[in-house]
């Protein structure tokens, strides 16, 4: 069972698959829908303080939406998993969150440019939350594939255990943290040449990365 479930979700195809979804998303809300990190809080938390501070209700209230919105969607995604975990079937409950997400993101892209950006910046961060909580392993070492902080800090820690004593599971660890890093670069990269073309539908791409790694998980559970 276990090895079931490291070749559903920790496989590094899939990490890669999700770091490009993750890297593209943070790139086009930033670039196409109003200076937003929808990913990560934590910007969106500093400029809520520095709005806030200067009374500037408005514009704090744009980067309060996303962060609320990130914190539902960890609640709807553990809230997924306590009601599918032990439910027999083809999907799992990582199958459901990941739909979701597909879902969100094709529905956004029906959202016009401009006043509703605010509401595109919502349904990333929701499907951010989505996707980090319930994906939170690649070869059964912790990672996000939303944020890239934690996995330059657990790569270049398994690099220098590596340079200090060889170990060659560690420059494993190492090369497959720095690899997420590289796809989540190449997510963004490509956000920024697609928002040059298709500002409003550019978002799709992430969806389609995100059904490639939804059926890879299919064709690695038809295989265990």
């Amino acid at each position: 069972m276990n090895a079931q479930k490291l070749q559903r979700s920790e496989s590094f195809l899939v990490a890669a698959l999700l770091a490009l979804a993750g890297g593209f998303l943070d790139a086009y809300t930033y670039l196409c829908r109003g200076g937003v990190f929808a990913n990560a809080e934590t910007g969106n938390i500093v400029l809520l303080g520095v709005h806030l501070a200067r009374q500037e209700w408005g514009t704090a209230l744009r980067y309060l939406a996303p962060i609320v919105a990130f914190a539902l969607g960890i609640l709807a995604a553990e809230w997924i998993k306590s009601r599918r975990r032990d439910k027999a079937g083809r999907l799992h409950w990582r199958h459901v969150t990941l739909g979701m997400e597909i879902v969100i993101l094709a529905a956004a892209s029906f959202v016009p440019l401009g006043e509703l950006d605010s509401v595109v910046n919502v349904l990333v961060a929701f499907v951010c939350a989505l996707q980090v909580e319930t994906f939170r392993k690649v070869r059964g070492n912790a990672f996000a594939s939303t944020m890239c902080t934690g996995n330059l800090r657990s790569g270049t820690e398994a690099l220098y255990r590596q340079i200090t004593t060889g170990d060659r599971k560690a420059a494993e660890k190492s090369g497959c943290y720095y690899g997420v890093i590289l796809f989540f670069i190449a997510g963004a990269a490509l956000s920024g040449v697609l928002c040059g073309y298709f500002p409003q539908r550019a978002i799709l791409a992430a969806a389609v990365f995100q059904a490639a790694a939804f059926v890879l998980m299919m064709r690695l559970d038809e295989d265990a």
